[in-house]
């Protein structure tokens, strides 16, 4: 197993710990960033580095990304097809998540959660198996099925109504 890591400016040194923390356990972990601390980073970039990481090798690399909130860094990840994100609360919460919803990459939230904390949740991320039950692939499947619509940012179409 590999862990992917990545973090902004808000979720450096919580990553930085975390990095550590995986390697004293003899854990394979690859930091993707940000390797020094820049207040003016962006959070998908590293979002993006640890989805595209994890979707080389899904059945054996999993992911954890950390922003001030956790919200930006889950967003940016979920937009990759097959990356299953979830936002991490606490230990059962990221155990269940891992277990039914087979989340791939944990978002934790670094001005929200202590170092203890974070370290419960990722142990119990990595060890936690997705069960292979029908109804939980399924809704994996419809989840992946959905197809982006067009661009959000773009102007809407225009359409003549008569009246």
């Amino acid at each position: 197993m590999t862990i992917f890591i990545g973090a902004d400016h808000r979720g450096f040194e919580l990553k930085n710990k975390l990095v550590e923390y995986l390697q004293d356990q003899n854990i394979r972990v690859e930091d993707l960033g940000n390797y020094e601390h820049d207040p003016e980073d962006d959070y998908p970039d590293y979002a993006q580095k640890v989805a595209q990481a994890v979707l080389q090798n899904p059945e054996q690399f999993l992911g954890i990304v950390i922003c001030g909130s956790g919200i930006g860094v889950c967003m940016a990840t979920n937009r990759n097809r097959g990356i299953y994100c979830g936002m991490g609360l606490d230990e059962e919460q990221v155990r269940h998540g891992r277990e039914n919803d087979h989340i791939n990459i944990l978002s934790l939230a670094a001005d929200n959660v202590s170092e203890e904390k974070a370290q419960e949740m990722v142990d119990a991320f990595i060890s936690t198996q997705p069960v292979k039950k029908d109804k939980y692939t399924r809704r994996l499947k419809k989840i992946d099925s959905v197809e982006q619509s067009s661009d959000p940012h773009s102007d809407p179409p225009t359409t003549t109504q008569s009246l």
